[in-house]
């Protein structure tokens, strides 16, 4: 009886590793061939955005490495017309911590007009920010820049809630903390694999800023 017991407990973690793994390699499978270099980039057509999405700032409000290195890409391809607008989707939950300032102000100084440049203050989640991207910013054709291990979940979030998405992999250096970065992933793969089957409301929606119009519809003061 307790060797049956044993067994049947080691079949379901058996199982649900198998689960656990397979849709990770799954949604990382199903997207990889969305993702493209900068250079391939001007064999994407149309887009209405170029999707760059938060990574943390500092006390001081600077950013993160991994962010410093998300908006670098981004500016960089919209300098090069990969699309017309820029849309940094971050955090701005709590008054003293703006994440889409600081991402618009980096954009601001390498020259970036203001009104090219939108501000999604509701940016909580890789979801969240895919999901208002669609209906607040209304934007259909995107493409998205954060780090290459990001780029699966993201582009599987896109494609179910119908976005034509590409990606761009900001990786540049080595980030300290990566190895748990990607083990934390796996499990973020699997959870929101489910939430795109479900397909939940953001925490916040709100009236539509489209993302043709201009981007300092999306300032602070506005």
């Amino acid at each position: 009886m307790v060797i049956t017991a044993f067994r049947f407990l080691i079949l379901i973690v058996i199982l649900g590793l198998c689960l656990l793994f397979g849709i990770d390699f799954y949604v990382r499978s199903s997207t990889k061939d969305r993702i493209i270099s900068p250079e391939d980039v001007s064999s994407v057509s149309d887009a209405d955005c170029i999707l760059v999405l938060g990574a943390g700032i500092r006390t001081d409000g600077s950013p993160s490495p991994m962010l410093q290195d998300r908006l670098n890409t981004g500016i960089e391809l919209y300098q090069n017309g990969a699309a017309p607008k820029l849309l940094m989707s971050g955090d701005h939950g709590r008054k003293k911590y703006n994440e889409v300032q600081t991402m618009k102000d980096i954009a601001l100084d390498q020259g970036v007009p203001s009104e090219d440049v939108f501000m999604d203050h509701a940016g909580f989640s890789t979801y969240d920010s895919l999901y208002r991207a669609r209906d607040v910013f209304q934007a259909r054709k995107v493409i998205i820049v954060t780090q290459k291990y990001h780029l699966y979940r993201a582009l599987y979030i896109a494609r179910s809630l119908g976005l034509d998405a590409w990606g761009v992999s900001a990786d540049t250096r080595r980030y300290r903390g990566q190895s748990q970065r990607d083990f934390r992933e796996i499990l973020a793969r699997d959870k929101d694999f489910f939430v795109s089957v479900f397909k939940p409301l953001p925490k916040y929606l709100g009236d539509t800023i489209p993302i043709t119009g201009n981007g300092d519809l999306t300032n602070d003061e506005n």
